[in-house]
């Protein structure tokens, strides 16, 4: 004769126990226990139903490890292996959970809880626990298999994100240069930065980008170390550290501890995101970005190009990133690569003594050594080796042999149809993706078709290569479009004055 008996939690409330033969004893001092087949089966219809809900990539992210405890009274439990897992899952799907256990189990409320990695008998405490002993006739497990599954995955070895990518001590606002092209951009993230300890998101997300050498760096690990004068806890991680932390979780099976160490940080910085690959990935920081910015984070981005063009990422990704605050770091201008190289010479000066470079030469460095600080590092770099290994006194004759390759080329530089399509987008204020559509709207038709003529012009493209990178169009719709532009050029001053100011922009690039 078969009976059920019920396990008692520390609320004082009975939970089903599992079904017995005679003569064995079933409770506290039996196996864990095993719900009724009647739950057991409304729980499979609830999660049927709601993995169709919300599809199967939120539901593989987040819903996996929820496992039904309980049944009494009218009350669900439900159980998770991590606190952030349950308070995530209380604020975003609580509510759906319970009207889904309405309707296919007949209980009127659903309860949330952690279970515990360590057993306990006393009935004491806040969480609901179960001794493990084993029934008669049961053969004893390893103490392996007989630990919980939050113990054993917390046993998993988990990719350590938490402390982040390594900072250099030298990148801090202190030792960032200011001029007309990072400004706003320097001001944004010494607001950030600056935020106290429990205040709200400044600008969220925030998200910087610039070409190569431009201070993004700078900027973004110039944050993370001032985080903690701030009382705020804050991660830097390149793009390629956070691929690699995911998938090792992955392979580890420790995903979800790898989640919780980067949401439980005050400030999430992201350096370099256009590197970031895998669909799967993407997905991850997607979910991360949302759970981090919905619990009022503060999330820092970085990388070489605005949202909208990074193509790689998913759409939702991109307008995610664009709703923050997007600040673009321009090309450094002569005075301000003066002021650069002036606090880098005084570095370098305090390590080499005797180093000394002329103002003659400064102000040729600045002017033909590239726009970007690593240029002006290279260049500096060859004077002081031509100067310590040769001890010569640095002259302009000297610094013009030592950088003659840095020198910026006279020559028109290679141009990528991604440059011709953003600075054009930008001057005719509209998207990329509008000049890849196939609206046939004023507004677009002229700066694709501008675009197209650029391409031909600029580029050593062939017209169906063209065609393929705008939208996949036919090499007839290139050549309609470079005629088009080029018999207005020749009727219509202003036009001719509009694509010619087109091309310094391209160029000068």
């Amino acid at each position: 004769m078969f009976k059920a008996s019920s396990i008692e939690s520390s609320d004082g409330v009975a939970y089903p126990g599992r079904v017995s033969g005679a003569g064995s004893r079933v409770g506290l001092d039996s196996t864990p226990r095993e719900l009724d087949e009647a739950p057991h089966q409304a729980w499979d219809r609830v999660r049927r139903r709601l993995r169709a809900e919300i599809g199967e990539e939120v539901y593989s992210s987040w819903f996996p490890r929820l496992e039904l405890d309980g049944l009494a009274r009218g009350t669900v439990r439900l159980s998770v292996p991590t606190r952030f897992l349950k308070t995530w899952i209380q604020q975003h799907y609580v509510e759906r959970l319970t009207a889904l256990w309405q309707e296919e189990g007949g209980a009127e409320r659903v309860e949330l809880i952690v279970r515990t990695a360590v057993m306990r008998g006393t009935g004491t405490g806040t969480t609901s626990t179960v001794r493990p002993i084993v029934a008669p006739g049961t053969v004893l497990r390893t103490a392996i298999e007989a630990r919980p599954l939050a113990a054993v995955a917390s046993a998993v070895t988990t990719p350590e994100v938490g402390n982040g990518s390594p900072l250099d001590h030298r990148l801090t606002f202190a030792s960032y240069r200011l001029g007309d092209s990072n400004r706003l951009a320097h001001a944004a993230a010494l607001k950030v930065a600056a935020a106290p300890t429990g205040a709200g998101p400044v600008f969220n997300p925030l998200y910087l980008h610039a070409a190569v050498g431009l201070g993004k760096t700078h900027l973004l690990q110039a944050i993370a170390a001032a985080g903690p004068e701030h009382g705020r806890r804050v991660v830097y991680l390149t793009a390629e550290r956070f691929m690699y932390g995911f998938v090792a979780a992955l392979k580890s099976q420790s995903a979800i501890a790898f989640k919780e160490q980067l949401r439980g940080i005050d400030t999430l910085v992201i350096d370099d995101l256009q590197f970031l690959q895998g669909k799967s990935v993407q997905q991850e920081f997607c979910h991360t970005l949302n759970a981090l910015m919905d619990s009022g984070r503060q999330v820092v981005i970085a990388a070489d190009r605005p949202p909208a063009e990074l193509d790689a990422l998913e759409e939702r990704v991109r307008s995610r990133l664009a709703g923050g605050l997007v600040v673009e770091i321009a090309p450094l201008d002569e005075e301000l690569r003066l002021e650069i190289l002036s606090a880098r010479i005084h570095a370098l000066a305090s390590q080499h003594p005797g180093f000394h470079v002329p103002p003659d030469v400064l102000a040729f460095i600045a002017r033909h050594c590239g726009q970007n600080g690593r240029d002006l590092d290279g260049a500096l770099n060859r004077l002081l080796a031509h100067n310590q290994l040769t001890a010569r006194a640095i002259t302009l004759e000297m610094a013009e042999t030592a950088v003659r390759d840095l020198v910026r080329s006279t020559e028109p530089k290679r141009v990528r149809v991604d440059d011709i399509l953003r600075i054009v987008a930008k001057h005719y204020n509209v998207t990329r993706a509008d000049i890849l559509s196939q609206r046939r709207t004023a507004n677009v038709v002229k700066p694709r078709q501008i675009a197209m003529y650029l391409a031909k012009t600029l580029t050593l493209r062939s017209l169906p290569e063209i065609g393929r990178r705008f939208g996949g169009r036919d090499h007839t719709t290139v050549l309609h479009a470079v005629r088009k532009i080029e018999g207005l050029i020749g009727s219509d001053r202003a036009m001719a004055d509009e694509v010619e100011a087109l091309k310094r922009l391209i160029n000068d690039e």
